[in-house]
């Protein structure tokens, strides 16, 4: 609560105006605040990221576009999560002018599930989505097949370290994301 301030200034030396204001954009406030985002930087943290990504496979389950979900523990510290869903559209995003993949993948508060008609049912909505795992894994690997094609983009931090590519023909459909 606001204190009416006598004549005196006892903040002296403590310069606090509009300067001094930050604004973050882009994946920048959680590489700055992890905690923020997914509770803490230790153990739970990490259960938190493995949980983010495991919830988009769980929701093509749910919405019956998937049977197969597989979360492995890989040497050096990574992570991969994989499905037999639909796939993360590759296709190019209106508002971003770039995929649909690398647009979840690097842009906070984008998804499937928030309108439209992605998914009719939901279990991963308490979240904060693949872009915060991705801003807060030094690798973070992309692997999508859909359409007939195997796409790949890869990321460190949240920043495209390639360009989205489709790499090959492919007749599986799916995600597989490894962090």
């Amino acid at each position: 609560m606001a204190k009416e301030k006598d004549n005196k200034d006892t903040s002296k030396g403590h310069h606090y105006d509009a300067s001094d204001i930050s604004v973050l954009e882009g994946l920048e406030p959680v590489r700055r605040r992890p905690g923020m985002y997914i509770g803490t930087t230790g153990p739970e943290g990490l259960h938190h990221l493995v949980w983010e990504i495991f919830d988009n496979s769980r929701d093509e389950a749910m919405g019956g576009f998937c049977d197969d979900i597989e979360v492995v523990l890989l040497p050096n510290n990574r992570i991969r999560v994989a499905d037999n869903g639909r796939g993360i559209p590759v296709d190019t995003h209106k508002k971003t002018k770039v995929s649909a993949l690398e647009t979840v993948m690097t842009t906070l508060h984008a998804g499937g599930k928030f309108g439209g008609e992605g998914y009719k049912v939901s279990g991963g909505l308490h979240g904060v989505g693949a872009s915060v795992v991705n801003a807060l894994s030094i690798y973070c690997k992309a692997e999508i097949h859909r359409d007939g094609g195997k796409y790949v983009q890869e990321y460190s931090q949240g920043k495209k370290k390639s360009k989205f590519k489709k790499v090959d023909k492919s007749k599986l459909h799916g995600s597989i994301i490894t962090f």
